[in-house]
């Protein structure tokens, strides 16, 4: 009986994410259009502003386990870098040549990060640092994107916010289904509290980006797929970091250290730096980043 409830959790949590996707795209190109601004710049804005996240991150280093906390935005970005821009290509090649300051500030995004927890702890003091650089790091990323890909007047639709918040309302809707189906399928795995972090939680809690990413890119808006992953990537390693930490301050261990953050740093730095590269990313890229992510998780099942 379980496994008939998480089978069909999945499988409804899957419906509904591609169709709140779907609704998201269309409201964010008609508000764009509406507003006068890029959609890159509108979904690097909104796309990270994920509340699931962030709560639980809040949720589980309120319980006293700061690496799994970590797990929440470490291992959120990796699977965002690695697994949901590469599943997103081999089911839509992403087609998007972006001016290069946006893959510049995706690649230094993690970089305070990664420096104020060499001492093994994110301080709340540390947390601020990381808000204060997060409105930074996101301004010139949104700017650096405003003017990629313009609509024109005739992509204008009506009742913009409205779809755009129904979207919202779904993937939220379908995402917690789609989680709850994949955290009842491995419930009964031992793991550490680090590994479960990075991997199992990260993943169940965005797995829903991986449609947000596949449907602007097979409706040609490779510029949108991506502002998905780099905006999302900003918030998670700056933004949540630092009011996780702000809320309660991070202890983080030897794994976390010396593994899921350079990780994190280097997945982010690969995703953008391929994206750059390549003028977006294609299925040949797509396959190379899932073999990546495939990699770090026989790693991390290794090192835990």
């Amino acid at each position: 009986m379980e496994s008939l409830v998480a089978a069909g959790l999945l499988v409804s949590g899957i419906l509904l994410v591609v169709a709140g996707a779907q609704l998201l795209f269309d409201g964010l190109l008609a508000l764009a259009a509406r507003l006068l601004v890029s959609p890159f710049t509108l979904t690097a804005l909104i796309s990270g502003l994920e509340l699931e996240n962030l709560a639980a991150g809040l949720a589980v280093n309120a319980k006293g386990l700061p690496d799994a906390a970590a797990g929440t935005f470490l291992g959120g970005t990796t699977f965002l870098a690695l697994g949901v821009a590469g599943l997103g290509a081999v089911i839509a090649p992403i087609s998007a040549r972006l001016p290069w300051p946006v893959y510049g500030w995706t690649a230094v995004a993690p970089l305070p990060l990664l420096a104020l927890s060499a001492d093994g702890e994110l301080s709340r003091l540390d947390g601020a640092i990381l808000v204060a650089w997060f409105a930074v790091a996101i301004v010139g990323l949104a700017r650096a994107g405003r003017g990629a890909m313009a609509l024109g007047p005739s992509q204008r639709k009506r009742f913009a916010l409205v779809r755009l918040l129904s979207g919202l309302a779904l993937l939220s809707i379908g995402g917690e289904a789609l989680g709850d189906g994949l955290r009842r399928t491995v419930s009964r795995l031992g793991a550490s509290e680090a590994l479960l972090g990075n991997t199992v939680v990260a993943a169940s809690i965005e797995a829903e980006e991986i449609a947000r990413v596949a449907v602007p890119a097979r409706r040609g808006r490779g510029d949108v797929a991506l502002a998905n992953v780099f905006g999302t990537v900003v918030h998670f390693l700056a933004l949540n970091a630092g009011v996780i930490a702000l809320v309660r301050p991070l202890e983080l261990d030897h794994a976390t250290l010396i593994f899921y953050l350079p990780v994190a740093v280097a997945a982010t730095a690969l995703v953008s730096g391929l994206s750059a590269w390549r003028g977006g990313l294609g299925r040949i890229e797509g396959v190379a980043l899932l073999g990546a992510y495939a990699a770090y998780i026989a790693a991390a099942v290794t090192f835990a």
